[in-house]
């Protein structure tokens, strides 16, 4: 097999596997709702660096032995369920308090004829906290989850020529997955951060905190519960 001709499959491979749904898509989707697409770039970069050490680990042979343990797989279905079920909760927390510290229904009939005050200079939202933080969730995400170190050992090695150095080739390869996913995931940002205004508004947010945090709890269930 060589090389350069099998890549046109393996790019379209990994368009349609970064199309996917899962635990990323469900990050970015609502990190980008929240945060906009500023907001979203840390967790993009964090699930990619995850997804390039299992790449790696692939081809030095640590997510075979993953794989192939059960008590090294359990153990990082497990962690991973939890984190996913912890970002669920939380979202779900946001949605209960932005309920209970909501404006009342009969208040908000009264608004529209109240003058509008004068709007007050946003403060800054402390990028350079933020930013570890949903770096630090993404590749938690993806480093709990023992599925990605299954996928990366059947799917490179389908890539990379008997010729050819495995590490190396590997490394080359996850490159360009992480490149044409970076690309896929950032589109995605800008296109849910451009309605982020929407998004942000306080009946919105509350029911996107909602749905999306039982979505991540959803993901969590089935990663604790699925077996290989």
């Amino acid at each position: 097999m060589d090389l350069v001709a099998s890549l046109p499959a393996f790019l379209l491979a990994v368009v349609l596997i970064s199309a996917s749904p899962g635990p990323a898509m469900a990050l970015i989707l609502r990190r980008a709702a929240v945060r906009g697409f500023s907001g979203a770039v840390p967790t993009v970069l964090g699930l990619e660096v995850g997804l390039y050490v299992w790449a790696l680990g692939a081809a030095a042979g640590v997510a075979a032995l993953v794989a192939a343990s059960e008590v090294a797989f359990v153990a990082l279905r497990v962690v991973g369920a939890v984190f996913l079920l912890y970002l669920g909760v939380r979202a779900w927390r946001s949605a209960w308090r932005a309920r209970r510290n909501g404006t009342a229904p009969e208040a908000e009939a009264l608004l529209p004829a109240l003058p509008a005050l004068p709007a007050l200079p946003a403060l800054p939202a402390g990028p350079g906290r933020t930013w570890p933080k949903a770096f630090g969730e993404g590749a938690v995400v993806m480093l709990a989850n023992p599925k990605a170190a299954a996928f990366m050992v059947a799917f490179y090695p389908q890539f990379v020529p008997a010729d050819r150095p495995l590490f190396a080739t590997t490394a080359l390869l996850a490159v360009l997955q992480v490149a044409i996913e970076i690309a896929f995931y950032l589109t995605l940002a800008a296109i849910v951060g451009r309605a982020g205004a929407w998004f942000r508004r306080p009946v919105v947010r509350r029911r996107l905190d909602a749905v999306s945090g039982t979505v991540l709890v959803a993901l969590g269930v089935r990663m604790a519960v699925e077996s290989r």
